[in-house]
């Protein structure tokens, strides 16, 4: 049973492994976007309170707020978004980087991206919000290591 102070997997891999086998069960692109508009749906709340300017993610053509805590052992990222899909990839992101070492987080390539073939159905301002969020979590896990 996981938690907010535990990630469901072990690592950082087996995350995405573990997202690699949720996806490849959907035979289309159209339940694939139904599972991740869920999955975005699934998000803990996120303080109006935190939708400040300086959590705000630009790069986003939807708005983001992306929220950091912990130091460079365990950071724990908490975000939303006001488009659906966009909420769905931050939940893969969450599952792959948040309750991480800052080392972890920087030596973990996003591989889910390709390996459910996100990278090819995704449209390129999508793509550009997905790398901006990825780019803000690293940034966090630099700065915990100074």
């Amino acid at each position: 049973m996981s938690d907010a102070t535990q990630p469901a997997e072990a690592s950082a891999e087996l995350a995405q492994a573990a997202i690699a086998e949720e996806f490849a069960f959907f035979g289309d692109w159209t339940e694939r976007y139904q599972y991740l508009i869920d999955l975005g749906r699934k998000l803990p709340s996120y303080p109006d309170a935190l939708k400040t300017d300086e959590r705000k993610v630009s790069g986003c053509q939807s708005q983001v707020w992306l929220d950091v805590s912990g130091d460079a052992q365990r950071l724990d990222f908490r975000a939303i978004s006001d488009s659906s899909i966009v909420s769905g990839l931050i939940a893969l992101l969450l599952r792959v980087y948040s309750g991480r070492s800052a080392q972890e987080i920087l030596d973990t390539e996003p591989r889910f991206v390709e390996a459910i073939g996100l990278a090819k159905h995704l449209s390129p301002t999508r793509s550009n919000g997905l790398a901006a969020m990825l780019a803000t979590i690293k940034r966090y896990a630099s700065a915990a290591l100074g």
